[in-house]
């Protein structure tokens, strides 16, 4: 008989490939667990000063009836001429947008205390907003047409849309500065619970900004049309001061089609075509402003200017072709319209012209040909110089340059 053996059984080696599974599986796990009992974040003492993560905020809107704290009687002459009233057209401003932002802060059901910071927020971003909406407004309306929009009654019904159209560029901005620092998002989002909700901007334009428009559009369609019957009545006799120096005359035409439908067959139709020529004067109103200074260490005489604008427009209307249907698609205003879109077209395009730059070249001629004799008078040694009120020096390479220094050489 052969001898046996003892042999020990095998010690298994080392699995690596277990390991790595169950520090994966031990890792899940935790993860789970931690996610169920601490899901916003906060189970753990510091842990979101280790992380960029933006933090994201919970909101549930609440009913609340938009309440505007404005003057409807007292806007209309604001918006009619925003540089004569211009702190009152900031107190609008200010008015109009927290009126928007209160609204969106008790729809998002804040409590009372963050209610009551609105303003005090709102007032560290309102100087910039207001300026910034200030320019934008005025900027859009042409004040020197006043006279023609009221005749044809949309002074102040256009000057509203303007001011829609400036609030509802800034609105969402100014929504986002104020409640990203009122809720401390750390650049994180505002989460609206519900099925089709709008975002605070999107509540702030649709249940604010458009009904308080709306409102200051059927009081600017009154007022409209009072301001106009009231011309029938009025003749205006006052001295002027103006220096036109230029003169632009053009020709437009517009055609306007209307036609009615029955279970989509054309039964009747209007077709009018309109033309129109226009007169238009560009200038300088030099009882605005108009100064001479003298400087007597360089014996330079300087003339001063206000900016060039529009003096005087005139549009002659025509009805070239006008067939009118049975069913007269075509009233009274469409005429109205059609007459006061081709008007603002004829200045729009002289505005956007290089009209005003060839009215101050003009203008430095005339008063080469004017204040030069007068001033050779005084003193041989004087020199001319012509500048304008706000833009200063006249622009380089619009050749007005070269008229100045034509007037300085002549001048010695």
């Amino acid at each position: 008989m052969g001898r046996e053996h003892y042999r020990p059984p095998k010690k298994e080696g080392f699995s690596m490939t277990r390991f790595i599974v169950f520090i994966v599986a031990a890792g899940l796990l935790g993860m789970i667990v931690y996610k169920y009992y601490y899901p916003e974040g906060g189970g753990f003492s510091g842990l979101s000063d280790y992380t960029n993560v933006p933090k994201e905020v919970q909101i549930k809107y609440v009913p609340a009836d938009f309440k505007a704290n404005i003057n409807e009687e007292d806007a209309m002459p604001i918006l009619s001429n925003p540089y004569r009233y211009s702190r009152e057209f900031d107190e609008l401003i200010y008015n109009f947008n927290l009126s928007l932002l209160s609204h969106v802060a008790k729809r998002m059901g804040l409590s009372d205390s963050l209610q009551m910071r609105v303003k005090s927020e709102y007032d560290i971003h309102h100087p910039y907003i207001s300026k910034l909406m200030f320019n934008d407004f005025v900027a859009l309306k042409d004040t020197s047409s006043i006279l023609y929009d009221t005749w044809y009654q949309s002074e102040l019904t256009t000057a509203v849309d303007l001011l829609n159209e400036v609030a509802s560029k800034y609105t969402c901005f100014m929504v986002n500065q104020v409640f990203a620092t009122l809720l401390k998002t750390q650049e994180g989002k505002i989460y609206v619970k519900g099925t089709k909700v709008d975002t605070p901007c999107g509540v702030a334009i649709t249940e604010g900004l458009r009904p308080m428009i709306e409102r200051l559009k059927q009081k600017a369609a009154i007022e409209d049309f009072n301001h106009s019957k009231g011309i029938l009545n009025e003749r205006v006799e006052r001295s002027i001061a103006e220096l036109g120096t230029m003169e632009i005359r053009d020709r437009k035409g517009i055609s306007t089609s209307k036609n009615t439908k029955v279970l989509g067959f054309e039964v009747s139709s209007t077709e009018m075509e309109m033309s129109a020529i226009s007169i238009l004067k560009v200038g300088f109103k030099l009882d605005k402003y108009f100064n001479v200074k003298l400087d007597a260490s360089t014996n330079t005489v300087t003339v001063i200017l206000p900016e060039p604008e529009i003096l005087s427009h005139e549009v002659f209307p025509k009805i070239d072709n006008l067939d009118i249907g049975w069913m007269r698609e075509i009233g009274q205003e469409d005429f109205n319209k059609n007459m006061d879109l081709l008007r603002r077209e004829f200045r729009q395009e002289a505005i956007e012209s290089d009209v005003m730059d060839k009215a101050k070249r003009r203008a430095v001629d005339l008063m080469e040909t004017i204040m030069l004799p007068i001033i050779k008078g005084m003193n041989k040694k004087y020199k001319m110089k012509v500048r304008f009120k706000d833009s200063g020096a006249l622009p380089l390479g619009s050749g007005a340059d070269k008229k100045v220094k034509a007037a300085d050489m002549l001048s010695n």
